[in-house]
């Protein structure tokens, strides 16, 4: 018993080293092919109607991870199969707390592409796969219906299989897919958003509510998006690419 207790201890720095150890980086060609991947699970319409169910999980996961930190009560995430979704918090209905909660979701997708191209440069791979899978794990505690239930679930079960059963350079790979599928999926949005607004539509969105809370014209907050989704795609790419 005390060798196996010794052995187990004896493995923890091991298992340290090779979750927050740095791991080297995949060729360049490697690069652009998660890019070039990324790109097709964005721009065509027919696979981003699937594909963006991932950025609707980062976009409450946003909402959901802004409302803790500044001391709301959030009691909800709902995720449906139109690639809606509905984060429920309590508190305060005004002040800087519920504003950025409701400026965390559209900037959540890049914000978080943008720390994960960052971890990447610095070459920590399998910490960026472990840090997304936990973050999903903690997510799926507040989801509140079976389609959002599922999502969750199967996301976060590929994240861990890839962590745990797939050699350095398919983890090389998926990460650098996935961060690049953050980034440029981030900025789709924030266009869509615009082009429902022109039409007269979508005029509960989360510009529109930010709009009321601030008395800043919504116009404002979705420039606001814009900028950040396309800056953090513009600095994300720089460092994936090690430019």
């Amino acid at each position: 018993m005390d060798s196996l207790a010794s052995t187990s201890l004896s493995s923890l720095p091991d298992l340290w080293d090779e979750v927050f150890g740095s791991q080297p980086d995949p060729a360049l060609w490697v690069v652009i092919a998660t890019m070039v991947a990324a790109l097709a699970l964005v721009v065509p319409h027919s696979l981003w109607r699937i594909s963006r169910n991932a950025i609707t999980i980062a976009h409450e996961g946003g909402h959901g991870l802004v409302a803790l930190v500044t001391g709301r009560t959030l009691t909800g995430i709902r995720l449906h199969s139109d690639t809606s979704g509905l984060t429920v918090s309590r508190g305060k209905p005004y002040g800087l707390g519920m504003i950025l909660t409701a400026a965390a979701g559209y900037t959540a997708p890049p914000l978080l592409g943008l720390g994960g191209a960052a971890l990447l440069a610095a070459g920590h791979i399998t910490a960026l796969l472990w840090l997304a899978t936990a973050l999903l794990v903690s997510m799926l505690v507040m989801i509140r219906n079976a389609y959002g239930a599922l999502t969750v679930l199967l996301t976060g079960g590929t994240f861990l299989a890839v962590s745990w059963l797939t050699g350095p350079q398919v983890q090389a790979a998926f990460a650098y897919a996935a961060v690049w599928f953050l980034l440029l999926g981030g900025v789709r949005p924030a266009f869509e958003l615009q082009a429902k607004r022109s039409r007269a539509g979508a005029r509960d969105s989360d510009a529109d509510q930010l709009a009321r809370l601030t008395n800043v014209p919504a116009g404002l907050w979705l420039f606001l998006f814009h900028a950040v989704s396309l800056c953090s795609l513009m600095g994300g790419g720089r460092w994936l690419l090690q430019m």
